[in-house]
């Protein structure tokens, strides 16, 4: 069972913990994060939600999931990395590209650089059934119909500029 920290409103720490599953009050927060791993030659990584998970199953999506309690968003970030995907990265390698404010979390979302081929990404039983890479354009495609889960385009959507930067692309 999943302990989150919970936040105020404004990201400041409450000094309790929330167990997963259990209705949260309003105003309370706990974090989430987003992973996009691209390549040297610019594809996006993305893997395909378990047909069983609650919501959005059999989505793609990016690398994410909760931060526990006592952990860092990076820390965070690496425990998902590995989990989802076995890719092993360390924080360092995680480029900071934004936070989305959602009605119970904050989504800090991340960038990472990495050259893995699919057959040594090791799936993570009852989360991620498979895996692709894809190109910015198929991206948006997938964003523009729906076969990316739904919040994972939007959160998207609020880095976009600052991914692209990041990757020397020219797209607005």
């Amino acid at each position: 069972m999943e302990i989150w920290d919970l936040f105020g409103e404004k990201r400041q720490p409450l000094h309790r913990t929330h167990r997963r599953g259990e209705m949260m009050n309003f105003g309370e927060y706990h974090i989430d994060v987003e992973i996009w791993t691209v390549d040297s030659n610019r594809n996006i990584l993305i893997t395909l939600r378990d047909s069983t998970k609650q919501y959005y199953p059999s989505k793609w999506e990016a690398t994410g999931g909760s931060v526990l309690s006592g952990e860092t968003s990076r820390q965070a970030a690496i425990r998902e990395l590995k989990e989802e995907t076995g890719i092993l990265a360390v924080e360092d390698e995680l480029s900071f590209l934004g936070t989305c404010q959602e009605i119970e979390a904050f989504v800090d979302i991340y960038l990472l650089r990495c050259d893995i081929p699919i057959s040594k990404l090791i799936m993570q039983p009852g989360e991620t059934v498979d895996a692709k890479w894809i190109s910015f354009e198929q991206l948006e495609e997938m964003i523009a119909d729906e076969s990316l889960a739904l919040p994972i385009g939007e959160h998207f959507q609020t880095v976009k500029q600052n991914f692209y930067d990041k990757l020397g692309h020219n797209k607005t």
